[in-house]
């Protein structure tokens, strides 16, 4: 065996034993910061509850079926920010028509990719989505092993049965409350892009750039493009 294909080699094994070290890692990490999260923004979340019952009639959470790690459905939480009343009609063909035709922003002359004066969302729902406030629920998410804190975020089924194959390799791991998309690119790059970025993280994954990702994460929830 020559000297390159033997230092090739080595070097896929330890990328490996890597992946198979930081994986639990990971893991460990996401139960923590879940269970420390809800604790400190329990205040938050039941004011957010009672808010959603006093003034929107219905459940308070919301639960989506969605795709993911493999292509496993798994029902994500949400706080409920839409009415009862409403068709997924409106959303999966403007959904359907930004990965179809790989829509960007300018495309669309807009500065966002957001569904603009989308009639089944509540008022509260807005300020709840303007900021993420409706995904505090996915913590629950994360502690039954069905999300991560970081990773590709989880696909709706009417989106998957749309990609094409290299779309699909942002499922390799499990979906993410945040990820590189949502710092970087939140709702201001074309989908081709987006799965860029996912497929840029898969391949980076690391404990650093986790952490890097969750503490950029407040700022962009607060002052980030593409969340008006």
């Amino acid at each position: 065996m020559s000297d390159s294909i033997y230092a090739r080699i080595k070097k896929l094994e330890n990328l490996r034993d890597s992946k198979n070290l930081y994986l639990p890692v990971k893991r460990g990490v996401d139960i923590l910061l879940a269970f420390i999260i809800l604790v400190l923004f329990s205040p938050l979340m039941i004011g957010i509850a009672l808010g959603i019952h006093f003034f929107s009639p219905g459940p308070i959470l919301y639960k989506q079926k969605r795709v993911g790690k493999n292509g496993q459905l798994f029902e994500m939480l949400k706080f409920r920010s839409m009415r009862l009343e409403n068709a997924p009609d409106i959303h999966r063909e403007y959904v359907q028509k930004l990965i179809h035709e790989n829509c960007s922003p300018e495309d669309l002359g807009a500065n966002s990719l957001k569904l603009k004066s989308d009639p089944r969302i509540t008022g509260l729902g807005r300020i709840l989505r303007k900021y993420s406030l409706d995904e505090l629920p996915q913590l629950i998410n994360v502690l039954r092993g069905e999300m991560s804190i970081v990773g590709p975020r989880p696909s709706l089924p009417y989106e998957y049965e749309i990609y094409k194959e290299w779309h699909k390799r942002r499922l390799e791991v499990l979906p993410g409350i945040t990820g590189l998309w949502q710092v970087y690119g939140h709702n201001t790059v074309c989908f081709d892009d987006m799965v860029r970025l996912d497929l840029n993280y898969i391949r980076r994954m690391s404990l650093w750039l986790d952490i890097k990702i969750i503490m950029k994460t407040p700022f962009e929830m607060l002052f980030g493009k593409g969340r008006g």
